[in-house]
């Protein structure tokens, strides 16, 4: 099952089945035109993954880490399937990254890798975008990473079994293909991105594990319709705008 979380016609927030042209609660069908999609969880943290496509850590000049870079993005991050997505005022490189995202889906510590498909409730795409201008000045990245709208995710969570071992992942800007890779060439696969995370801090059920991004990495300009793709899970798809 792929779940949707949407606002009916009625201004109710339900979870319903995705049927790509349209979403389905108990005994009624809407078209996606009648309905708002939302963000298909309400995380308390986004915990992201930096340089875990051997070809990323390439075109970026970083050398592939001995250990997952780890880093943070808040809830006031999230955005949806269909936002338009406001990019930060005055900034020259606001860069768009195609993720797997790996929601959790139970409170969870201390999780051993070969137990961690226990607390996966499903997959969903995400898109960190990053203000270059101030990721480089800061250590933190709170500037770089965290203003509001950087992580829009969805449209659905999909349930751990569609998601194949080598499922593909690419990214389009205006239907140009800008990155195309599959989550097999992950430095650090999802086993093992949960048993580092969880060493360090508790999980709550809707977290989300962004799980980095292949090569391709480029910058979005006002206008730009983005469409991220995974197979198995959706299409995320959002604009970009500069006031």
């Amino acid at each position: 099952m792929r779940r949707v979380r949407f606002r009916d016609p009625a201004g109710m927030v339900r979870t319903g089945e995705w049927h790509g042209d349209g979403v389905r609660f108990a005994d009624s069908t809407y078209d996606l035109d009648e309905v708002d999609v939302l963000a298909p969880t309400e995380p308390s943290k986004i915990i992201c993954i930096g340089i875990n496509y051997a070809d990323h850590a390439e075109e970026t000049g970083i050398p592939v880490p001995d250990r997952p870079m780890l880093f943070l993005k808040t809830p006031n991050t999230v955005a949806a399937h269909g936002d338009t997505i406001a990019l930060p005022e005055g900034k020259s490189q606001v860069d768009w990254e195609a993720e797997l995202g790996v929601v959790i889906g139970e409170q969870c510590r201390n999780v051993d890798a070969d137990d961690a498909e226990s607390v996966v409730d499903g997959y969903t795409v995400v898109c960190d975008i990053s203000n270059r201008d101030d990721q480089r000045e800061e250590q933190n990245w709170v500037r770089g990473k965290a203003f509001d709208g950087a992580a829009p995710m969805g449209p659905v969570v999909a349930d751990p079994d569609h998601l194949p071992d080598d499922a593909a992942i690419s990214l389009r800007v205006n239907g140009e293909t800008k990155q195309s890779s599959d989550i097999s060439q992950l430095i650090f696969d999802v086993p093992a991105l949960i048993e580092e995370i969880s060493s360090y801090m508790t999980l709550e059920p809707g977290d989300v594990i962004s799980t980095g991004t292949p090569s391709g990495v480029g910058g979005l300009e006002d206008g730009d319709d983005v469409a991220v793709e995974i197979e198995g899970v959706e299409t995320l798809e959002f604009t970009a705008r500069r006031d």
